[in-house]
């Protein structure tokens, strides 16, 4: 890849150029490329948000040709990754693992026993021998009868007189990190902040908790809390240092409701297990209660963040309190995300994602997908082709402009070099445009006077000096090109039959080409679309673009005919319809009738009312030029009449190569209609 840089010069632009090392800003996505990509599926579905959606859910390649995934694919990997995750850890092993610390306890108590006893007796003293074995025998039946259940074991150490310095120190150990994991449970889920805490701390952390729960009942009472007092004496308490009581309790909620996942996620056994831990270890009952409110007040605000999620773990990686917590938090994270991607209505709805979270959830290849897949409505936005009205995205002309663009230019790559021209002639004569190219005056001619030639003839014939003397013989005149005035109407068939045999994006694709094609080559040329199934009507250029086929049955080409010829009637110039089908007429209207008459197969009124207005088009100089897809035996012998009584062509082609017909057909008739002047 090259880049460049652009210096100001005194005359034009001087451009630099150096090797691309991989530190200049790439070229990744563009809103012209995103456009192209969307401007079949808008065309066909006539919807320009279904469009940007469908966009969305497959990705797209960048100008680079790197592929960006789409939302099926991350999600799919947001599956995964969760998958992984349960089937790998076991979230019994928080119990398994306080339950083998335990019984470590136990083990190094029955050593130190046993070594008590062996000393007892290695010493020869028989009373000290017996009062080893009584005392040693009690003890080894107290840790014998010691309850199962990890709480009631708690509870019976605590009480027993270890012998063992060494068991001592180890449980001691464990109903610390215990007691600290289990008010992590606790606190750590809203506050971030628990560490080793003093009683001052910890009398301090219920101060906050009292204010809070306060705050939150001065909302509900319609009255509005000091935020910001509250974060000036407890911010430290808060490192994702919320703005807004808002943001805070909604860190809060997401951290409180991962806690209660946990709990849904255990077995009842298991749940029961941590409230007698809790109860065992933690016995201050207003830090709970304190908790237990807040959480109550959370629920109620935040319904939506799943508070009744359970996970089902089917593997054997135990994990203790602390990182079965963690845990829950980042599967309620994808969970989180899982719903954000999958309510996405537009890209603009992915700006809410948290791309650094979702790199640690999902990888960096998905996180970078989502990021550019956000940045596609912004940059159709900022480079004018869609503006955002009322939640919905809309197309602005500039990009109604660039879709005629697209088309257009999807059609020219299929014609061969040179099929279309550029359109010039030999014959010159009166008209509007310059051709550049003079010619001394005769009388008759437009007095288009030549200064520069005109001048420039009389110091030749003169001589230098002033003043200048002009003769008749010295006038030149420009040139002008002849110049023709052609009217179109385009009759598109939006039946149903045409969706249903693929014919109705080539067509639409060809109506936008032409559209696009006249308005910036021939803008003099009049051009109207008009949209015929059961009934005609006048479709604007601008609502081209999301206009879709019509659910009903019947083809009504009279009414179609009628309405072409009205509009044409208006104009001056060459006069013509092209009309694009694939089916033959089968509706038409009576004389006075507000409802069309339909019928399958086509009966003989519908085909004379039709053909009478065929030849009433012809009356009016109005040449009709049909082109014809899937067509039936019935429908070509329709046609040929139908061009007989006209004089126009018909074409009879596929879907493939309708836009290349119709481009070059309609290039071709303005050339002859120049060839022959003016009518």
């Amino acid at each position: 890849m090259i880049t460049g840089s652009v210096q100001p010069m005194p005359r034009g632009h001087r451009f630099t150029y150096s090797r691309w090392d991989g530190t200049q800003v790439g070229f990744d996505i563009d809103a012209e490329s995103i456009f192209s990509e969307i401007t079949d599926d808008l065309l066909y579905h006539g919807d320009l948000n279904a469009a940007l959606r469908r966009l969305m859910q497959q990705g797209f390649k960048d100008r680079d040709g790197k592929q960006l995934q789409g939302l099926r694919d991350v999600l799919e990997r947001l599956r995964r990754r969760r998958r992984d995750e349960l089937e790998k850890h076991d979230l019994g092993g928080v119990y398994d693992e306080i339950a083998g610390e335990l019984r470590d306890v136990v083990d190094a108590e029955r050593r130190e026993l046993d070594r008590q006893l062996d000393e007892a007796r290695a010493s020869g003293d028989e009373r000290r021998t017996e009062t080893a074995q009584a005392s040693t025998g009690e003890r080894h039946l107290r840790l014998d009868m010691m309850p199962n259940d990890l709480a009631g074991m708690m509870k019976e150490l605590e009480s027993y007189d270890f012998q063992s310095a060494e068991a001592q120190e180890k449980f001691q150990e464990l109903v610390e990190r215990l007691r600290e994991q289990l008010m992590q449970r606790y606190v750590d889920q809203m506050s971030g902040a628990v560490g080793s805490m003093t009683p001052e701390d910890m009398q301090r952390m219920k101060d906050m908790m009292a204010e809070l729960n306060h705050m939150l009942d001065q909302r509900a009472n319609g009255e509005e809390p000091d935020f910001a007092g509250f974060m000036d004496r407890y911010g430290d308490f808060f490192p994702e240092n919320p703005q807004t009581l808002d943001e805070l309790l909604e860190v809060m909620a997401r951290r409180m409701a991962a806690a209660q996942a946990m709990l849904n996620s255990m077995t009842p056994a298991q749940r029961e297990q941590l409230r007698q831990l809790s109860e065992q270890l933690l016995e201050d009952m207003d830090l709970r209660w304190q908790v237990d409110q807040l959480g109550s007040h959370l629920q109620s605000m935040f319904p939506q963040m799943g508070w009744d999620r359970r996970y089902d773990f089917s593997g054997a990686d135990p994990l203790d309190m602390a990182e079965a917590t963690d845990l829950m938090e980042r599967l309620g994270d994808m969970d989180q995300l899982e719903n954000l991607l999958r309510g996405a209505t537009n890209p603009g709805a992915l700006a809410e994602v948290d791309v650094e979270r979702a790199r640690q959830l999902i990888g960096d290849d998905a996180a970078e997908s989502l990021d550019r897949l956000a940045r596609v409505a912004r940059e159709l936005e900022e480079a004018g082709l869609v503006e955002h009205k009322e939640g919905r995205y809309e197309l602005t002309p500039r990009g109604i402009r660039r879709i005629g663009q697209n088309a257009l230019s999807d059609l020219y790559r299929k014609l061969q070099r040179g099929r279309p021209g550029d359109h010039r002639l030999d014959r010159t004569g009166a008209g509007h445009e310059r051709a550049y190219e003079t010619k001394p005056y005769e009388f008759g001619d437009p007095f288009s006077l030549s200064i520069e030639k005109t001048v420039r003839n009389a110091l030749t014939r003169s001589g230098t000096g002033t003043p200048v003397h002009l003769a008749p013989e010295d006038f030149e005149i420009e040139r002008t090109e002849q110049q023709t005035r052609t009217a179109t109407v385009l009759m598109l068939d939006l039946s149903l039959s045409m969706p249903m045999r693929d014919n109705f994006l080539p067509a639409k694709k060809m109506a936008m080409a032409l559209h696009s094609l006249i308005t910036s080559q021939f803008p003099r040329d009049h051009f109207s679309i008009v949209g015929f199934s059961s009934v005609a009507r006048l479709l604007k250029p601008e609502d081209l673009p999301e206009v879709s086929w019509d659910y009903v049955y019947g083809t009504n080409m009279q009414h179609g005919f009628m309405l072409s010829r009205q509009i044409l009637g208006r104009q001056s110039g060459t006069k013509q319809i092209i009309m694009v089908t694939d089916g033959e007429p089968t509706a038409h209207f009576e004389p006075g009738a507000s409802e069309p008459y339909f019928e399958y197969p086509p009966v003989q009124a519908t085909v004379d009312a039709t053909l009478r207005e065929v030849n009433r088009c012809t009356r009016d100089g109005i040449r009709i030029n049909t082109f014809v897809l899937d067509a039936t035996s019935y429908l070509r012998q329709f046609i040929d009449t139908l061009t007989k009584l006209n004089g126009g062509r018909a074409f009879f082609t596929t879907n493939d190569s309708l836009g290349d017909y119709v481009l070059h057909d309609f290039v071709e008739h303005r050339r002859t209609s120049r060839s022959a002047g003016p009518r």
